[in-house]
C-alpha cells in the first residue's frame, strides 16, 4: 500500500491509497486471484477512512480482479445492466479490465454501503459520468490504465481520479501543446530537462481528475485551464495564470507502484461544503420510528382498500350494467 495521500490542504488530514487485504486488520495485505481479492478483502481501512475524511481513494491490480470466469452467473450479477456493454468487447485485454473495475468498484463501494456489490447498480449520466443509481450519498470516480486499477469514493461532493505511468513519454513527442496553457508551456520548458516530462504527467493527470469530476472527461479543452508546475496549493487556473477556483475544489496528487510499475496518481474534489458525511451505510439512512410509520399507513390503506372492494361488491347492481 502507498501512505502518501497527503494532508488538509489536500484532499483530507492523512488519506492514503488502500491496498484491500486479506483477512481482518489494517487492510494492507496481499491479495490473490479475483475470488481472493473480493471475497477475502478487508475493508476496514477503506470505511474508516472515508467516515473520518470523508474521501477514500482504493487500488489494486488486474491480476488480483480479473474474474476467474469470464461468462458465469455470478460475473453477470455483478456486472447487472453493463453486461451487455461488456459483452460487446471482442477483445478479450479490454474485457478483463471491464469487468475487474468494474469489480473493485462495486465491491469497494459495496463495503462502504453495507450492500452486497449484486445490489448495486452502476449507472451512466449524458457524458458517461458513472454513478450508483439511489445512492447520491456516495460519489465515485474509476481509473484503469495498464494493470493498475483506481477508484475514488467520497461523501463530501464530487470526486475524479486519473493514473498514469510515470515514465510515460509525453514532452518529448510535443503532448505539451495538446495539453497545456501557454503559461503552463513556457513553465514547463524552464524546467530542468529531466523535471519536464514527470511534470507534464502530473498535470495530465490533475486535468484528467478534474475533468472526470466535472462529468466532461475529454470533452474539457486541457489547453483551457491549468494548474502550477511548482510545488505551491494546487488549484485549478485560468490560461493567465490567475486562480479559477477556491476552496471549494481540493487536489492532490502522488506516486504509486503497482507490479513494479511506477504510477501518478491524481485526485479532485468538490466539497458541497457538508464536510465528512456521516455513517452511509444503507441501513443508517432509513429512520425506524418514520419507516414504521409508512407501514403502519400502508396497512391502514390495504385494509381501507380491502373493505372498499367488499363494500362495492356487496352493492346491488343497476339494471343494464
Amino acid at each position: 500500500m502507498s501512505e502518501a495521500f497527503s494532508g488538509a490542504e489536500g484532499l483530507a488530514e492523512s488519506t492514503p491509497v488502500t491496498r484491500p487485504g486479506t483477512g481482518t486488520g489494517t487492510g494492507t495485505g496481499t491479495v490473490t486471484g479475483g475470488r481472493a481479492a473480493a471475497e477475502g478483502a478487508c475493508w476496514d481501512t477503506v470505511r474508516e477512512r472515508l467516515l473520518r475524511h470523508g474521501s477514500a481513494l482504493v487500488h489494486g491490480t488486474l491480476g488480483e480482479w480479473r474474474p476467474e470466469e469470464q461468462d458465469s452467473p455470478g460475473l453477470r450479477a455483478l456486472l447487472g445492466r453493463d453486461w451487455g456493454r461488456y459483452t460487446d468487447l471482442a477483445d478479450p485485454g479490454p474485457r478483463a479490465g471491464y469487468a475487474a473495475s468494474r469489480r473493485l468498484l462495486k465491491y469497494a463501494a459495496g463495503a462502504v454501503l453495507g450492500a452486497h456489490p449484486e445490489e448495486l447498480e452502476l449507472a451512466y449520466g449524458p457524458t458517461g459520468r458513472p454513478y450508483l443509481r439511489g445512492c447520491d450519498q456516495l460519489d465515485l470516480s474509476l481509473s484503469h490504465t495498464e494493470d493498475l486499477l483506481l477508484v475514488g469514493l467520497t461523501t463530501r461532493g464530487l470526486i475524479g481520479v486519473d493514473a498514469e505511468r510515470t515514465d510515460r513519454a509525453m514532452y518529448a513527442k510535443g503532448l505539451g501543446k495538446h495539453l497545456c496553457t501557454p503559461k503552463e508551456l513556457k513553465e514547463l520548458a524552464a524546467l530542468p530537462e529531466e523535471s519536464r516530462n514527470p511534470v507534464l504527467v502530473r498535470l495530465w493527470t490533475l486535468k484528467e481528475a478534474y475533468s472526470k469530476a466535472l462529468g466532461q472527461g475529454m470533452q474539457f479543452r486541457f489547453t483551457e485551464f491549468g494548474f502550477g508546475t511548482d510545488r505551491g496549493p494546487t488549484r485549478v487556473l485560468r490560461p493567465d495564470g490567475t486562480p479559477a477556483t477556491g476552496d471549494e475544489w481540493r487536489f492532490d496528487t502522488l506516486g504509486l507502484t503497482a507490479q513494479g510499475t511506477n504510477y501518478r496518481v491524481s485526485a479532485a474534489v468538490y466539497d458541497s461544503g457538508l464536510g465528512p458525511g456521516p455513517d452511509i451505510g444503507i441501513s443508517t439512512m432509513l429512520d425506524g420510528e418514520a419507516m414504521d410509520a409508512v407501514f403502519r399507513a400502508l396497512d391502514v390503506e390495504v385494509e381501507a382498500d380491502a373493505y372498499a372492494d367488499v363494500e362495492a361488491s356487496a352493492r346491488p347492481r343497476k339494471p343494464g350494467r
